[in-house]
């Protein structure tokens, strides 16, 4: 069980494509650095502790195939650059406290 926050220096992982650190205690905001991560296709954060809203950053992944953040404490709206993903097949964000259209 991994706790506390994502550092945001992961965001220097640039060569990483997929993500994943689903059912465990993390908490914190989600890094805006993971944005830089280009080559990012899987994001799977489901079943943690994550608060704070969506980064902006992440419509700048353009190879993003899956975003899993189910079952957090995530607020705010959820961003419009999402839609900057079009390779974005499969968004789970229920679970959450997240306001807006997709």
């Amino acid at each position: 069980n991994i706790t506390g926050p994502l550092p945001e220096d992961i965001g220097e992982l640039t060569y990483l494509q997929e993500l994943g650190f689903r059912r465990n205690s993390l908490t914190g905001s989600i890094p805006d650095s993971l944005g830089n991560i280009k080559t990012l296709q899987i994001i799977n954060l489901d079943d943690n502790e994550l608060s704070g809203s969506i980064p902006d950053s992440f419509g700048s992944l353009f190879a993003l195939n899956e975003l899993n953040l189910n079952g957090n404490s995530l607020s705010g709206y959820i961003p419009d650059t999402l839609g900057n993903c079009s390779y974005l097949a499969y968004l789970y964000l229920n679970e959450n406290n997240l306001s807006g259209s997709i």
